[in-house]
């Protein structure tokens, strides 16, 4: 299993701690050496409502309150300092951490590094699996371990489901648990259910989780955001299998989201199946421990636009697809060499292989005859290699160092337009595109053939094939300097190869560029084949001040900087007659840097009054094209949150004021708007009666009306009423949900 040595070892343990004041996400607190045998009587409980009274205590209550009030498993990790989210699809937000988004962090799901199979993003990893079956998420900025993967620069963000269960010797353990939830704000409901039953040696679990909300509304009388409504279930069958120290997993999955709304994309997303098998396999040996993974997924994935954006029926809107498919494996060992040195050693390999097309629509004279094929039989394999060695010089003084190489080698076949610009004479007085009035001068259809026609033929007269020989390097060192204050600092040169859409979206005209990017900004995007990996530079220091037993408080103080060669930013090509640009891809040097900084404080405990925890976090980022002298497109400007935790018997609530600074630090080339400050006030409280666990959520309890900062332009609200601007934050929401376990 892919934590073992974050439980085991102390360094890599506090690695995680000290990027994330309040920790990363860890149910599990004792080594494995051995696997468990698990009481018979015990019951299961959704993961995130397993918790204990420890140190990350009010993480966990954190964690629940997010869980109530949304479906997003990524919005799980959005009170971390340094984490932050691109707004996107209800279920499909885009992870940042330390200012870097999407593709820049390496997202994995049950050790899985799920890449996005759209060019508009809207599938990412975390959202193929619900908050309710997440047992394990950490989010470690930056100085990443090498041995929690490559071809990222920002950061890690892992997420686990549960192990399996296992009964006493000669038992059978029959146990599971059932939850309910409702959203007022957009008319939501969610349901979810795990059920297991197990020997001593065998296990099989059953999971299935479902959501479905309509458009929400905006705080202080806003109306309602269009294109924001979602529906989505999935099911997994875990099966395993131990004995003595060893453990075999294999978990088999498949979650469908028959309609998603983007409020910030011309498109929306009207199918997407991901069908998915992954084993893990994990040993005690004398030498140490094996994990291995390994999995297959398939995505059917298409979009076009909701009835808000001009339906999705035969002859209107937009139809296109993909068909992606992914495999790979991760094997790790780890090696202790005596009582203070630990080696691991790692091999794995990604294989990502995509079809993009656009189907003729029946009737159009634009997007027709024939089928646009954006994106034909690319392939995208990465092969790693890693070496890390950890080292407990003195009880007080730990490092980490850490040398990865990784392999990707990327292609794509040939590419053709709707149809090619000398089989159109005659034909170039036609009119728009049917279904995206929206989308201003497009041109004639005559135009438009031309325009891609060109590009196709240019596209395809190049070489696609690229190969890039990626190499990171970490190192981490570890200071206990007082028993009230802990010093960790490092360095880390982490590298990322451009994805399909960044080297090989060719399309030039304005329907199709429109078609390109996961930025919500309204531009057209044109992929550059001459494009180079990232290569980020990062340094960083945490100073970790706290109690002698690290309970009653704690201040992190964590600056950072990131030097990038070859960031992947744009260039602009043309301004469109609406106003919006034609940005194409390229390389220019960039840097980011900023302070994450957390505290928490203990303010009683007694049986009078129970226990009451204070909890803030204040996060500030800053990034620079260095070429063009511009903000960075998304920085989240200075946000943080001030919280109080109270745990009385079986009662548990939190209240919560969100803060986020006005946004005006923005990227000029893609004209991203400015946002207004704001204050959010957020209650929430839950009561544990026996197997049930009730809880009530109440969400900008004073319905301020606010727009998100990294939420780019609501283009489903423009379209329908003429007026640009950002997308507005979800208004006040009563959530409520009951869980029964057994």
């Amino acid at each position: 299993m892919s934590f073992l040595f974050f439980r085991s070892r102390p360094l890599a343990r506090r690695m995680l701690l000290a990027a994330f004041a309040l920790g990363p996400v860890n149910l599990h607190a004792a080594p494995v050496v051995t696997l468990p045998e698990l009481d018979v009587d015990a019951a299961d409980t959704p993961p995130l409502l397993d918790r204990t009274e420890n140190a990350n205590a009010v993480s966990g209550r954190m964690l629940r309150q997010r869980a109530l009030s949304s479906p997003d498993s990524a919005d799980l990790l959005s009170r971390l300092p340094g984490v932050s989210l691109y707004g996107a699809g209800g279920i499909s937000s885009l992870p940042v951490i330390n200012g870097m988004a999407d593709d820049r962090v390496a997202t994995s799901v049950d050790g899985v590094r799920i890449p996005p199979a759209c060019p508009n993003h809207m599938n990412p990893a975390m959202s193929y699996i619900s908050p309710d079956m997440v047992t394990e998420a950490t989010a470690v900025a930056g100085i990443t371990p090498v041995s929690m993967g490559g071809d990222s620069i920002a950061g890690t963000i892992s997420v686990e489901r549960k192990d399996p269960r296992f009964a006493r010797r000669g038992k059978i353990l029959f146990t599971g648990w059932a939850r309910g939830a409702y959203h007022s704000n957009g008319n939501g409901w969610e349901g979810g259910l795990s059920s297991t039953v197990a020997g001593d040696w065998w296990s099989l679990n059953y999971s299935a989780s479902y959501a479905e909300r309509g458009d929400y509304h905006a705080g202080g009388g806003g109306g309602r955001v269009l294109s924001s409504s979602y529906k989505t279930y999935s099911h997994s069958v875990t099966a395993g299998f131990h004995k003595d120290n060893h453990l075999l997993a294999l978990t088999f999955a498949q979650t469908d989201t028959p309609y998603e709304g983007f409020p910030n994309q011309y498109m929306d997303m009207t199918n997407n199946r991901s069908s998915s098998v992954n084993g893990k396999y994990s040993g005690a040996f004398d030498w140490g421990t094996l994990d291995v993974r390994g999995y297959w997924q398939r995505v059917n994935h298409a979009m076009n636009m909701l009835d808000d954006k001009g339906g999705h029926t035969a002859t209107t809107g937009m139809p296109m697809n993909d068909d992606s498919r992914s495999a790979g494996y991760n094997i790790k060992a780890t090696i202790p060499l005596g009582a203070r040195n630990t080696l691991r050693l790692g091999n794995s390999f990604d294989h990502q292989g995509l079809n993009d097309w656009w189907p003729p629509l029946a009737g159009s004279m634009m997007m027709g005859p024939d089928t646009y094929h954006n994106i034909n039989g690319g392939v995208r394999d990465r092969l790693g290699d890693y070496a890390e060695w950890e080292s407990r010089i003195t009880p007080s003084f730990h490092t980490l160092l850490g040398f990865r190489n990784d392999l990707v080698m990327m292609n794509t076949g040939s590419v053709s337009p709707y149809a090619w610009a000398n089989g159109m004479s005659g034909m170039s007085s036609m009119g728009g595109m049917s279904g995206m009035g929206g989308m201003a001068g497009m041109g004639g259809m005559g135009g438009m053939a031309a325009t891609d026609s060109a590009a196709a033929n240019a596209f395809n007269a190049q070489n696609h094939r690229h190969t890039d020989v990626n190499f990171d390097v970490t190192a981490l060192a570890h200071w206990d300097a007082t028993r009230n204050v802990s010093i960790e600092g490092g360095y880390a040169r982490k590298t990322r190869s451009p994805n399909f859409f960044e080297r090989y979206a060719w399309g030039q005209s304005q329907m199709a560029s429109q078609m390109i990017g996961w930025f919500g900004d309204g531009n057209g995007y044109v992929g550059n084949n001459n494009l180079s990996p990232e290569v980020a530079n990062t340094a960083s220091l945490t100073a970790d001040f706290h109690d002698d037993a690290r309970k009653l408080w704690n201040v992190k103080i964590q600056p950072y900087y990131t030097y990038v060669h070859h960031y992947v930013n744009v260039t602009r090509l043309k301004v469109f007659s609406d106003g919006f640009d034609q940005l194409k891809f390229v390389n220019h040097n960039a840097q980011i840097y900023g302070i994450n900084s957390s505290a928490s404080y203990q303010a009683w405990s007694a049986p009078q009054w129970g226990t009451g925890v204070f909890s803030a976090k204040l996060d500030w980022v800053r990034g620079q094209d260095l070429q063009t002298h511009t903000g960075l497109y998304h920085q989240m400007p200075t946000n943080g949150f001030i919280a109080l935790d109270e745990t009385y018997g079986d009662f548990t609530g939190r209240a919560e004021i969100q803060l986020v600074k006005r946004k005006s630090s923005v990227d000029a080339l893609r004209s991203e708007p400015r946002t207004p400050g704001y204050a959010l006030l957020n209650l929430t409280a839950g009561y544990k009666w026996r197997m049930m666990r009730f809880e009530l959520g109440l969400d900008n309890v004073l319905n301020q009306r606010a727009y998100q900062p990294l939420g780019g332009y609501a283009l489903g609200n423009y379209k329908a009423d003429g007026d640009l601007m950002p997308v507005a934050v979800m208004g006040r929401s009563v959530n409520a949900s009951i869980m029964a376990s057994f």
